[in-house]
């Protein structure tokens, strides 16, 4: 076989082996690209219908703030709401004087809710549109807050995902306060499916560098009357 012939296999079957490996990481991000559009349509479609009548709406966040209290967060600390949407918990933060806070959500329409109620004072917030599994944080946070996200995470994946970030935009010494779902909650909320959790279960989730300090049980009653048991519980980061 003529030597030219014999290179032009040689830089043939790598190039081609090049080009199935993009083809197929092509392929992998367009399937991200696009289970992030659904979801993204799922909750702005279900805000489209208002805030207020949805299951998960509460007119003041009172365990939320008891369990930041409880874990000694201050209005000095910089917070990020994870799943915070169209929550009240920015509007009542900023009324105890903190002004480094931080709203991320997969739907724009549900932050858009809130920042329609704090009119003027919603410059005082970092809104931040994006799916809390594949973003990128920029910067850390003192405090890290999750009411009711976590829970609709029902593959290993996706809650190692959830956890990579977590660990990325917090440091030694932070705190993180999650609300999900208790073992005698609902099994589905919002057409999705959500896992529950006692306690112990969740922070064996959230893993072995943070230290659970302190826990508690809401029975939350939602807008239609039934009630949702949740479990709460506030850790610090250790390592």
């Amino acid at each position: 076989m003529p030597a030219g012939r014999l290179m032009s296999a040689s830089v043939l079957v790598p190039v081609m082996m090049a080009l199935r490996w993009l083809t197929g990481a092509c392929g992998v991000q367009d399937e991200k690209m696009a289970d992030l559009a659904k979801a993204a349509a799922h909750w702005d479609a279900a805000y489209a219908q208002g805030d207020d009548t949805h299951s998960w709406f509460e007119k003041h966040p009172d365990m939320s703030l008891r369990m930041l209290g409880s874990a000694g967060i201050s209005a000095a600390d910089a917070l990020i709401d994870v799943g915070g949407g169209a929550s009240p918990l920015a509007r009542a933060l900023l009324d105890r004087g903190f002004g480094d806070l931080t709203v991320l959500d997969i739907s724009a329409a549900g932050m858009q809710h809130a920042r329609d109620r704090l009119g003027s004072r919603a410059n005082q917030v970092h809104w931040l549109t994006a799916d809390v599994l594949s973003w990128h944080p920029r910067r850390r946070y003192q405090a890290w807050h999750d009411r009711a996200v976590y829970h609709f995470l029902t593959t290993d994946e996706h809650r190692q995902q959830y956890l990579h970030t977590l660990d990325t935009a917090t440091d030694m010494g932070a705190i993180a306060v999650f609300g999900c779902f208790a073992p005698d909650g609902p099994q589905h909320c919002s057409g999705l499916p959500a896992a529950r959790y006692s306690p112990a279960q969740l922070a064996r989730q959230v893993g072995a560098k943070w230290l659970l300090i302190s826990q508690d049980r809401e029975e939350h009653i939602t807008p239609a009357g039934t009630i949702q048991p949740f479990t709460w519980i506030a850790l610090r980061r250790q390592s």
